[in-house]
Order: structure tokens, then sequence, then C-alpha cells
């Protein structure tokens, strides 16, 4: 499907000559979402500051060293990318960050930390869509995924900041995705569950370890990254078409269960 028309015919999967921005992907969920647009044949620029991440793309992924906490940086990568390959059709915000530090009750929270993860949680998604929109307005076409988190639905414990943004993240997809669904573009949001990757297992190794999560889901186990980017690329696909201003939970059961996590294990129950 060429930018600037809205076929409800054939669904493409297909997502050769494509631009891409994936912000957060050099590792992880965003790293999954890289490969699986690359192999699609689409041209992916992944805009992170993790440098030192930046060996595990694909070749012919494109990096960009990017601080999404910051507008002009947002905005250059998007100028860049619009200038070097004509255009922009998907932006996936998904840089994100959750220190260990961060899990103490709102009392504790350190204001220079609760500063930066509002800047890239928050405000890394704002600054992006920002740049990102008047291009997409442009051609009439353009699809927006928001990567949030269950704990943007429901929250546990010693999470005071992190939950909130996610569910910022959550809003902002439904305000964008109905101000700008008259321009042809399409804005969403995918809420996941406990995923496998480096950051979510460190956090986890002060709470029981990944198998003890496993096991509070309904399918008895945790993600993997590319559960997640396979709902991207149908979210940014023409099969979706007709899905925006929404939340997609990809968490394996664990929001329908009713419990995120168990707010007081046992070694603190009285």
């Amino acid at each position: 499907m060429e930018r600037g028309t809205r076929a409800l015919g054939k669904v493409r999967y297909d997502n050769q000559g494509r631009v891409v921005i994936v912000t957060g992907g050099a590792q992880g969920i965003g790293l999954a979402i890289c490969q699986a647009f690359h192999q699609s044949g689409a041209i992916v620029i992944c805009a992170d500051v993790a440098t030192e991440h930046a060996g595990q793309l694909p070749d012919g992924v494109i990096f960009r060293e990017v601080d999404t906490s910051q507008e002009a940086a947002c905005q250059a990568v998007v100028q860049w990318t619009c200038a070097t390959y004509g255009g922009l059709d998907v932006l996936v915000n998904n840089a994100a960050i959750q220190p260990p530090a961060s899990y103490v009750p709102v009392t504790e929270l350190q204001s220079p930390l609760a500063e930066r993860m509002i800047g890239i949680n928050f405000l890394g998604y704002t600054y992006m869509a920002k740049h990102a929109l008047p291009q997409m307005q442009a051609q009439a076409s353009g699809v927006i995924v928001n990567i949030a988190s269950g704990q943007g639905h429901r929250t546990t414990r010693l999470v005071p900041i992190y939950g909130p943004l996610k569910a910022a993240n959550i809003l902002q997809a439904m305000q964008w995705g109905v101000e700008y669904a008259r321009d042809g573009i399409r804005v969403v949001s995918v809420s996941p569950g406990a995923i496998d990757t480096p950051l979510v297992r460190a956090s986890l190794a002060a709470q029981g370890g990944a198998e003890a999560l496993a096991n509070r889901h309904p399918l008895g186990r945790i993600g993997q990254p590319e559960e997640i980017a396979h709902a991207v690329m149908w979210l940014s696909s023409s099969a979706a078409s007709f899905v925006t201003g929404t939340d997609l939970a990809v968490d394996g059961g664990l929001g329908a269960f009713g419990a995120f996590a168990d707010p007081y294990p046992a070694a603190t129950r009285q």
C-alpha cells in the first residue's frame, strides 16, 4: 500500500520500502521489533542512546544515537529520516527505563531519577510523535505504536512512577488516535506482560526470579520479545486498518487473571 492510500483490500505484511523508526531498538523488545521489520523489507532506523548495543542490530538496520528525552534529538532523527528516505511510515515509541533504584515507595523516590524516567518514558514518546505527525499528515498515512505495559492498567507495590508513566503512554495513543484519525493516521499502544529481556530479568532478580512471575501468568510462562514484535507488525499493517486509539494487551492472560503480581510476597507477610 502506497503512502496516502487507505486500501481495505489485500492485507499487507510485506513491508518492502516502508520507513520505520524504532526508539530504544538496540536491545530487548525494541531489537525484536527492528529485526521483524527489517526481515519483512522495511528501511529501519534504530534511535537509541545505547551505542554499546548497536552491534546487536542486523546488518542493514541504521543506528542513530538519540536521547529521546531531548526534543532537539527527536526532531533531528525524524528530519534526517524523512530527508534521507523520503518519508516516515511507522514510528514505534519503545525507549523506556525502569531502573532498580525506582522500585521504592513514592516517599523515597529520588527527584533526578524521577525526572529522567519522565523524560524518556513520557516526554520521549511525546517529542517523537510531535515531529513525526506533520510528515504523516503530509502523506495522509502513517502508524504510531506506543509500547506501554501491563503496569499501565493495574499496579503492584514499589512502582510509583513507572506504572503511571505507562498508563500515560496508553492514553497518549488514545488521544493521538482521536486527534489524527481523519488525517489517515492510526495510533495504538501495546501493553506487554513480563517479557524475557535482560532488563526484566535484572529487575526480577530481587523479586523471586523469572520463574516465580511466570507461574502467575495463566499461560505459565513469561513472553518473548518476538511475541511483542508480532503484535506491532500486525498493528502496523493494513490488516489492522480499522484499529486506532486503543491498546492491545500481549500479556499471557495476566490482566484477565486479575493480578499483575503478588503485592505481598510470603517473606513480607505478617
